[in-house]
């Protein structure tokens, strides 16, 4: 954990990590629209545009640190940054914390520039489920004996499903199905608002899709009403209030940043940029991973001297109504000031990416209404009953 940044108020310029440009993909349905783009693929165009946004020479990147849950192993950060036409010489690290990977790779590389690492870092996350490998372990016989997930805690722990989990929250937080379907019609309707508006416009770097370019999100639903929500029948658990219209799809898609010091900022022209101020990652009970995030962002804001009610942007990965509504809770954070243009709910969850996706945002908001020091949370809950929350600092750089 990377502690006290903000309190402290005396890192070296050299040493205080900030975050100067983010780009993504357009998010798509899993199986849908990018269905024949493998991971590496997804991420190298976005590398590639991110480098000629902020102009950074190649030979100055120095790491690749990317966030992949389901691939099909190997390296895909070294993978995808030669596809971008990095030199030999820039290396590359594949992180896996499952739906965590692409934030904890943001983290992982602002760690390394507050070390004193130097140089420029390419981070964030990329997931292809379309393309991801069948997963198989030999049987008794020696046949395949194909399995859906890994296992991510011994099972004297509980090892839930995810929408087995989600309910786990409902329950216990006393979330209700009403409100879990009003959050979820929040969600596509403020995405669609935020397409019309073309918040998303500069954000996004398009695609060349099995079917021509792909350049918009296809997930958030027009059609969706609170008659049609509350038609959807509990998916996980019999008489439960999760369903498929209250709990995110799967979704292809890939998000990076760049990364650098305060000092080196200034020498590619950078205009403002998100400040770290301060990373946690915590772990909860996994019969209730759902909770994992709020865990980490308390212990975060409390460590770095933050009320909840001083933030003002807050990305919160929505894998479910009921745990995001549970988190916010948990936190003291009004629903209404989070995913201010939708999130995962509407737009789908790229699982490695998703991290890097709310990063993507909170820079592209902060950008959208600049006032130097809006502090901004990012927070994912994580498999296995984690959390990793970050803290950041919109900051003016001229």
């Amino acid at each position: 954990m990377v502690r006290g940044l903000r309190r402290a108020g005396s890192v070296p310029a050299d040493r205080q990590p900030v975050i100067i440009a983010a780009l993504r993909t357009p998010i798509c349905r899993a199986h849908g629209t990018l269905k024949t783009l493998q991971a590496h693929e997804l991420l190298a165009p976005v590398l590639r545009s991110l480098l000629s946004v902020v102009d950074v020479p190649t030979e100055l990147v120095a790491d690749v640190v990317v966030g992949n849950a389901v691939g099909g192993g190997g390296n895909v950060a070294r993978l995808a940054a030669l596809e971008a036409g990095l030199p030999v010489s820039v290396p590359g690290l594949t992180v896996d914390r499952q739906c965590g990977s692409g934030l904890d790779a943001i983290v992982l590389a602002s760690r390394l520039v507050a070390s004193g690492g130097g140089g420029v870092y390419l981070a964030g996350g990329v997931e292809s489920i379309s393309t991801a490998p069948l997963r198989a372990r030999p049987g008794p016989d020696g046949e395949p004996d194909f399995f859906g997930r890994a296992q991510f805690a011994p099972l004297r722990h509980g090892d839930p499903d995810m929408g087995e989990a989600a309910e786990n929250v409902a329950a216990s937080c006393g979330i209700p199905r009403q409100r879990q379907d009003d959050f979820a019609l929040r969600s596509h309707r403020r995405a669609l608002e935020a397409a019309a508006a073309g918040a998303f416009d500069g954000e996004r770097v398009p695609l060349a899709g099995p079917a021509g370019p792909v350049g918009s999100d296809d997930g958030p639903r027009r059609s969706l009403t609170p008659a049609v929500l509350a038609r959807f029948p509990a998916a996980f658990v019999p008489g439960g209030t999760v369903t498929a219209g209250n709990s995110c799809f799967d979704a292809d898609g890939a998000a990076a940043v760049v990364i650098t010091s305060m000092a080196r900022a200034g020498e590619f022209g950078a205009r403002d940029g998100l400040l770290v101020l301060g990373t946690d990652t915590a772990g909860v009970d996994p019969v209730l991973l759902g909770m994992g995030a709020a865990a980490a962002a308390q212990r975060l804001l409390a460590d770095s001297g933050v009320a909840s009610g001083e933030l003002g942007l807050v990305e919160f990965n929505e894998a479910f109504a009921s745990q995001t509504l549970a988190c916010l809770d948990e936190l003291g954070i009004d629903p209404e000031r989070a995913n201010l243009d939708g999130g995962a709910l509407a737009l789908g969850h790229a699982y490695g990416a998703s991290g890097a996706v709310l990063v993507t945002r909170l820079l592209a908001q902060a950008r959208r209404n600049p006032a130097d020091g809006t502090l901004a949370l990012a927070m994912i809950s994580i498999a296995g009953g984690m959390g990793t929350a970050a803290l950041f600092e919109y900051r003016s750089l001229r």
